[in-house]
């Protein structure tokens, strides 16, 4: 995101976050998904994962390469990428609809395996706990009050590495935090932020 701006009027006159107009693919992602709360293990383990490989790229090339990322992962369920093998990490590393990144498609295998021996719901009560009181957090005017990190997703991240996770940093925790509506930092002017509730 770029650090200062405000919310625009994108072509259909309405105001939303600058990055949010910057590509067509971020426009749909940023009214239809952006913010919302996501719930449920096996989908917060693929934001989890997207937000991995994410790391040291743009998120653009991240959601174009979406539907080539779950094909690969098998939907992300978590069962089953835990149940990858050595054939299916070299098929991962050939192709080319993913990020071929060794170290985070090593790390994405791992991560299933732990998330797989827990118990159902254990990831979205563990994701979730972190979540801060949104009545303690003014609604960001521009980029500039967005911040990368949070003592929240400090936690988080550090909740994630203790029970064994890996490409969990805090800015990436941070990031899960915004995607799946943990907090709400759609700018205050911006069409995608609900309204808030009378009384």
């Amino acid at each position: 995101m770029t650090a200062g701006g405000a919310a625009l009027p994108g072509p259909d006159g309405r105001l939303r976050c600058p990055w949010g107009l910057s590509a067509d693919d971020y426009t749909v992602y940023h009214d239809t998904e952006w913010g919302r709360p996501v719930h449920g293990d096996d989908a917060l383990f693929e934001r989890l994962s997207l937000e991995a490989f994410q790391s040291g790229l743009s998120w653009l090339i991240i959601l174009r390469r979406r539907e080539g990322f779950r094909a690969a992962f098998e939907g992300f369920r978590i069962a089953r990428v835990a149940r990858f093998t050595d054939a299916d990490r070299e098929r991962l590393l050939a192709d080319p609809g993913i990020v071929r990144n060794r170290a985070k498609i090593d790390a994405i295998i791992a991560n299933a395996r732990v998330a797989a021996e827990w118990g159902p719901g254990e990831l979205d009560a563990l994701v979730w706990s972190h979540a801060p009181d949104p009545a303690g957090r003014p609604a960001p005017r521009t980029l500039a009050d967005v911040p990368a990190i949070t003592p929240e997703s400090t936690a988080l991240s550090r909740a994630l590495k203790k029970r064994g996770f890996r490409f969990t940093g805090p800015t990436t925790a941070y990031a899960l935090m915004q995607a799946c509506g943990l907090v709400d930092d759609h700018l205050a002017d911006c069409c995608a932020r609900p309204p808030r509730a009378a009384g």
